[in-house]
């Protein structure tokens, strides 16, 4: 039996060390809009997207997936510092918060990731990984 966070649709929350098996060193960084509190899930109504992205990004952590979330309003230089952020919050404005990034790619602009999406980059990336390894190693990959 798997462990179901309330509201969830069916979707496995049991630690995940395949996650971190097949994509180490994967990386994921949350740029958020200004929020009131560090994860925005606070207060009477917190929004469900919000609610859905904490449980997800706890997921990743209990996978052994690190993942640092950034608020603008409360810890701004993480913004200043990472370029590709600085870049398109010069041409898109705040428009492309939240945005996340898998190894410095951006996965989404302006919206929070579904599990799938999140699954999914981190699954490119261990291809990618596995890709490099071989290839200095002299193995074919399957």
């Amino acid at each position: 039996m798997t462990a179901m966070q309330p509201g969830a649709t069916g979707q496995d929350l049991s630690p995940n060390a395949t996650l971190h098996r097949e994509a180490p060193g994967a990386r994921v960084r949350v740029f958020d809009p200004a929020l009131c509190c560090s994860s925005g899930v606070c207060g009477p109504e917190p929004d469900a997207a919000l609610i859905r992205f904490a449980a997800d990004l706890d997921w990743l952590r209990s996978s052994g997936v690190p993942a640092q979330r950034h608020n603008l309003g409360q810890d701004p230089g993480p913004f200043a510092a990472e370029p590709l952020v600085r870049r398109r919050l010069g041409t898109r404005g705040m428009g492309c918060l939240p945005m996340v990034l898998v190894d410095g790619e951006v996965l989404t602009e302006g919206r929070y990731p579904t599990r799938a999406e999140l699954e999914a980059r981190l699954a490119e990336q261990a291809r990618r990984t596995r890709g490099k390894d071989t290839a200095t190693s002299g193995e074919v990959m399957p």
